[in-house]
This record gives C-alpha cells, structure tokens and sequence, in this order.
C-alpha cells in the first residue's frame, strides 16, 4: 500500500473508536437519532480513507503500470471498483 500509512492507520483507529461508541450507545439504548448521526460520522471517515487509499493507488500503481505498458490490468481494477462504488 501506498498511501500515507500514519494518516489511514489515525483514521482507522478513529473509526475504530467511533464503532466501540456506537456500540455502547446500543448497548444503553440510546436515542436512534443520535445512534444514526455516530454511524453516518464513522461512514464519513471509512469513505474519506478509502479516498486516500485509492488517490494513492492511482498516483503510485496505476501511473507505474501505464509507465511499463501494464495499464490493461490496472484499468480493469478501476472500472472494478467504480463499479463498486457506484451500487
């Protein structure tokens, strides 16, 4: 992997934290409302590593692979996953 480890490893534990808060929250029965906010906050951070996790891969891997006459590949693995991300 390419990306910034410290920066993804920072945001995983925050969602990481996050998930154990929610978890308490459901646990004591809190309100649904405030339950929905954490879990839309924790998706906000999961969306914002997978954006740094995939600018890298475009920057690093795919440039590389196209630089080496591989894009092939690696432009499948993109439609791949924009099929993904698109459901």
């Amino acid at each position: 992997m390419r990306a910034d480890k410290a920066k993804v490893s920072t945001l995983l534990k925050t969602a990481r934290g996050q998930l154990e808060g929610i978890l308490k929250m459901v646990e004591e029965d809190r309100c649904c409302i405030d339950i929905s906010n954490q879990l839309m906050a924790t998706q906000s951070i999961l969306k914002k590593i997978n954006k740094e996790i995939i600018h890298a891969h475009m920057i690093h891997c795919v440039k590389e692979a196209m630089e080496n006459g591989n894009a092939d590949e690696k432009l499948e693995e993109i439609m791949g996953l924009m099929d993904k991300l698109t459901k």
